[in-house]
């Protein structure tokens, strides 16, 4: 049986796997936390960005990011491993979305995927989480959990990041207006990672 984007949608829906996150899945969404958690949670599991982001309490909007030192950063990022990597690049992410948007609300409306995709650091999974949940854009993030529930529940495979991003996108848009597209792309991605961690 063929499938398309919409069965995995409502296959996923059955089992309300949102029940115990936040609204829209990532915590405090649309907000410039999202672009720290998506660099930090690269290479680890989310429970140790949690601790990061705890110990960056008071320091997660981009005005207060930007005055942290590196050493600083460093020790407080450190439970998100690479932290001799991914201090520098944030700093530097920080800097350049002051200096070229100015504020973190200009950031959201005028970001570009293309200009995201330039910074070091930033690939397509972390631009794609960057633009849906920092920046409340309907763009979906595939991830490796996303590649294993297609392949294992469904016998779907693509060979690029950017064909399950069209199976994905293009196949909701049909089903969906485009003004909702944003909040079923949110949950969808949600869905497959409770999904996979659950199974």
């Amino acid at each position: 049986m063929e499938v398309d984007a919409y069965d995995i949608y409502k296959f996923l829906q059955k089992y309300d796997l949102l029940q115990k996150s936040p609204p829209l899945w990532w915590p405090n969404a649309g907000s410039f936390e999202v672009i720290v958690g998506a660099i930090l949670t690269q290479n680890t599991t989310w429970k140790n960005v949690e601790k990061s982001l705890a110990n960056l309490e008071g320091s997660l909007e981009l005005d207060t990011f930007i005055t942290l030192d590196e050493d600083t950063l460093k020790t407080k990022i450190k439970p998100s491993g690479f932290y001799n990597q991914k201090a520098p690049r944030l700093l530097q992410l920080a800097h350049n979305i002051k200096n070229e948007f100015h504020s973190f609300t200009s950031f959201q409306s005028d970001v570009t995927r293309n200009w995201l995709l330039k910074q070091k650091g930033i690939g397509q999974e972390s631009a794609d989480a960057i633009l849906c949940y920092g920046c409340l854009r309907a763009e979906m993030v595939i991830d490796n959990y996303t590649k294993r529930l297609l392949q294992q529940e469904f016998g779907v495979e693509f060979q690029t990041y950017s064909a399950y991003k069209t199976f994905f996108e293009e196949g909701l848009r049909v089903y969906f207006q485009e003004e909702q597209l944003f909040e079923v792309f949110a949950s969808l991605h949600g869905m497959i990672v409770e999904y996979c961690k659950h199974t």
